[in-house]
């Protein structure tokens, strides 16, 4: 009997560490790239708009500043073959997706791909339930390196289940893929999924006009309301799991360039995945300045990992503080009013957590470097827009 026991244990253990784990060092920083979704939905997304939408991001500079995933949200998926394996949308890409992965990786970039954990995806094409393996065989054999797994059509379904069911179909298909996990944090992923994906959504979806605040049908949210979802989760985030709280809307639908300017910043305060949504080929000169704001980009990806959180509130107007590598300290003042509002910048009695000697000061939009911690001052801040401070030692 003792020989039978300590045989099921040795079996249970080769088989937790077989399949019972996700991809270990994946996403040590906030995953960067872009999605079709915001801009395609599942009408325009096809062959010829991924295939361009990587070139653009090597020629816009995109790629150059950290941007590598380039993602097909839905609609390109249409049934699957009498075996179970999925069929790709020939309409929309008659070379297949092997060959579109080979063109994305060619120009140094990677390929992410979208499925469901329910019977269908939100746009009703065929979901993974059910087909969690074969489909995670297929992905590694057309060599894609992220995933991003819905949660639409999951009627009585378990979130912790049926996420870790994928987990383990990816890893026992043996190809490294980033486990993007999208069930809008119904069932709180934050306190569970560190071990299972490699980001969570916290919210339900960003406006994806870009939309500043409010809630549109109960189902879209502007962004800044987003941000007041995040407040209390810096806790659970870090290198190879963040909180994700969607993709960026800069770009879409002529967001204002001081929206689009503090809507960026907030999301690199947060240390949330940088996945654009906009085209990137016909993208402004103010949006592609944004984009590839090298600063704002180096407070995100910051390898210390760790997710920003406000530390002053007055209303409109918060404070924010994200702890950086070397004792380095990024400070954000975020006015939300639809007017300027003039701060008095008092170091000292900010409630900056760990500030303990004299850090010089780096205003990041305008590049500038502006004194030491020593001297305070009266600063203004345009409406709806941010000025965000890099404090080092």
């Amino acid at each position: 009997m003792k020989t039978i026991y300590l045989f099921l244990l040795v079996c249970l253990a080769t088989t937790s560490s077989i399949f019972g784990q996700k991809f270990e060092n994946l996403a040590l920083t906030p995953p960067m790239g872009w999605n079709s979704w915001n801009t395609f939905e599942c009408a325009g997304v096809n062959e010829t708009v991924i295939r361009e939408m990587a070139d653009a991001m090597v020629t816009k500079g995109l790629k150059d500043v950290g941007y590598e995933y380039i993602v097909i949200d839905d609609c390109w998926q249409i049934d699957r073959d009498e075996n179970g394996y999925i069929i790709v949308d020939k309409e929309k890409f008659p070379s297949g997706i092997k060959v579109l992965v080979d063109y994305v990786h060619s120009k140094g970039l990677k390929f992410g791909i979208y499925s469901d954990a329910g019977t269908m995806t939100c746009a009703k094409r065929p979901g993974s339930k059910g087909f969690e393996y074969k489909d995670a065989e297929t992905y590694a054999k057309w060599g894609v390196d992220y995933l991003k797994y819905d949660w639409c059509y999951t009627e009585e379904q378990d979130a912790k289940t049926a996420y870790k069911l994928m987990r383990d179909a990816l890893y026992k298909a043996g190809k490294p893929i980033v486990f993007s996990m999208c069930e809008w944090g119904e069932n709180k992923p934050w306190e569970w999924a560190e071990n299972v994906g490699h980001l969570w959504r916290t919210t339900l979806d960003i406006d994806m006009k870009g939309r500043f605040d409010g809630n549109i049908n109960g189902n879209l949210i502007g962004w800044s309301d987003l941000v007041d979802l995040q407040v209390g989760l810096e806790k659970y985030a870090g290198p190879g799991h963040w909180n994700d709280p969607d993709m960026l809307a800069v770009g879409n639908n002529d967001m204002p360039i001081n929206e689009a300017r503090a809507h960026f910043t907030m999301w690199a305060m947060l240390a949330a995945p940088l996945m654009a949504g906009n085209d990137l080929r016909t993208m402004s000169f103010s949006d592609q300045e944004i984009l590839t704001n090298k600063e704002l980009i180096a407070i995100n990806q910051d390898v210390l990992g760790k997710q920003g959180f406000k530390v002053k509130d007055y209303g409109n107007f918060e404070i924010w503080q994200k702890p950086l590598l070397n004792g380095d300290i990024a400070i954000c003042l975020f006015n939300r009013e639809t007017s300027n509002n003039k701060y008095q910048v008092n170091w000292k009695q900010m409630n900056i957590k760990g500030f303990s000697e004299e850090y010089s000061i780096k205003n990041l939009w305008e590049d500038k470097t502006i004194g030491t911690t020593n001297t305070n001052f009266l600063i203004e801040v345009p409406a709806r827009d941010v000025v965000v401070f890099r404090l080092a030692k």
